[in-house]
């Protein structure tokens, strides 16, 4: 009698657990609609360079963090400060990926947009383009010691003659022998 009332009770504390925790799970489309959220920071340098499956999985990602925060989905959609949240979850999951692969620098400073700088030549082939972004964020992570950091000196730093400017043509100089001249204008009062 004794390990069958426990049986019974165990049945139906599993079935509770199990009932409750799925019950907090998001449908998909309180899933699909924090998806379209993110989406309006397409345009951000990082996310403007995804190709369309990778801002799928990016957007998956940002929404996967968020559920995880807030596993009841009318506590976030109540939040006074939600479209500030998700723009947090899109900046740490851009800095968790800046961490994961310093390779894509590329993505943060575009080939087109470093040519029209005039920091990089035009018409370089994909192994200098993969050259001259591994010298970058070799001194990006030799430079900084966190992504933190690294951010904090991007967002600093606003004059054309930057310390990112500065590394992104030493590396263009060392590998292929572009040098490039910078016009330095000073007022003096």
């Amino acid at each position: 009698m004794k390990r069958t009332l426990l049986a019974i009770i165990a049945i139906a504390a599993i079935a509770c657990v199990v009932g409750c925790s799925s019950g907090r799970r998001w449908s998909e489309k309180e899933r699909a609609d924090v998806r379209r959220e993110v989406r309006a920071y397409r345009d951000m340098a990082y996310l403007d360079n995804l190709e369309e499956v990778e801002f799928d999985i990016f957007a998956g990602d940002v929404t996967e963090a968020i559920e995880i925060d807030y596993p009841v989905y009318t506590t976030f959609v109540e939040l006074p400060g939600r479209g500030d949240t998700v723009e947090v979850y899109v900046v740490q999951t851009i800095v968790s990926e800046l961490q994961a692969d310093a390779h894509n620098m590329r993505k943060l400073y575009p080939y087109k947009e470093l040519v029209a700088k005039g920091v990089l030549p035009p018409n370089l082939d994909r192994q200098a383009q993969r050259a001259f972004y591994q010298c970058f964020a070799n001194s990006v992570d030799n430079t900084f010691a966190s992504t933190s950091a690294f951010f904090n000196a991007v967002l600093a730093d606003t004059t054309a003659n930057s310390q990112i400017e500065q590394m992104q043509r030493q590396c263009a100089s060392d590998l292929f022998d572009w040098v490039v001249e910078v016009d330095e204008i000073i007022f003096f009062d």
